[in-house]
């Protein structure tokens, strides 16, 4: 199930699959496209999954393995690979709040997103090719290795080697090396480490600030807009409520 959220001009969208540690079945990435949708015109957007355990643990691997033909497989990588593209794609600023552990496509969608914010116990890596998987009908002590000869197909290689670098990043995935929370930030893959006491007042603060500053109209610049673009968005800027309202405060600051 995924859930949608609005808090003030922050829309937050929460993959719920506690039985599956968040993975993404099919009707996962419909559910989550059509939340996208109904996100338009929040000035910012958080994906996070439930819980503390995991942020996404990748795709549902039991219902995915339906899968049998490559015309099945490549439907499947276009359909989830077209929802994270709405996401980079999305006007206002997304955060990919990483609550638990993200593990090979659930680091895709993470990458998906503007910012990544992450718990200080969380682990995070582009291991598609070595993938462990907790089993939830065996209990921790049954941990089953599973060696899946593919490669991150949702668009994470792209956006990780945007993150990261070329070379970290075909070390990264070519090795499906798992990263603490600290080494992703050391590596630009996390922007910043939370602590777990504080983590969900933390997000949600961080979340609200960006919503409700002109972080949108800064985002489409840094994308590459143009220089009429740029200058339009500060006009729009200068004239609005907001400005005036925070200089004002600014000038008796002064006094």
């Amino acid at each position: 199930m995924v859930d949608l959220e609005f808090d003030d001009g922050l829309a937050v969208i929460t993959i719920d699959r506690p039985e599956a540690r968040n993975a993404i079945a099919p009707e996962t990435m419909a559910q989550l496209d059509a939340a996208l949708d109904k996100a338009e015109g929040a000035s910012a957007l958080v994906l996070k999954g439930a819980g503390d355990r995991a942020f996404v643990s990748g795709g549902d691997l039991k219902q995915l393995a339906a899968l049998r033909t490559e015309e099945e497989a490549a439907a499947m990588a276009r359909e989830m690979r077209a929802v994270c593209d709405k996401i980079v794609a999305f006007p206002g600023v997304t955060v990919a709040v990483l609550n638990g552990h993200a593990l090979g496509g659930g680091a895709e969608f993470a990458t998906a997103a503007d910012i990544r914010l992450a718990a200080d116990d969380i682990k995070i890596g582009f291991n598609q090719v070595a993938l462990e998987i907790m089993p939830a009908w065996g209990g921790a002590e049954r941990l089953v290795q599973v060696a899946l000869e593919i490669m991150p197909a949702w668009g994470g290689a792209e956006r990780l080697v945007a993150l990261v670098g070329y070379s970290r990043a075909l070390l990264l995935a070519g090795t499906g090396q798992i990263l603490t929370a600290a080494e992703a930030e050391r590596v630009g893959l996390v922007d910043r480490v939370l602590p777990r006491a504080t983590f969900d007042e933390d997000w949600r603060a961080i979340a609200r600030r960006l919503a409700h500053r002109p972080a949108g109209e800064i985002k489409k610049v840094m994308k590459g807009a143009s220089v009429d673009e740029a200058v339009a968005a500060f006009a729009r800027l200068w004239v609005s409520d907001e400005h005036w309202a925070a200089a004002d405060k600014a000038m008796n600051r002064g006094k």
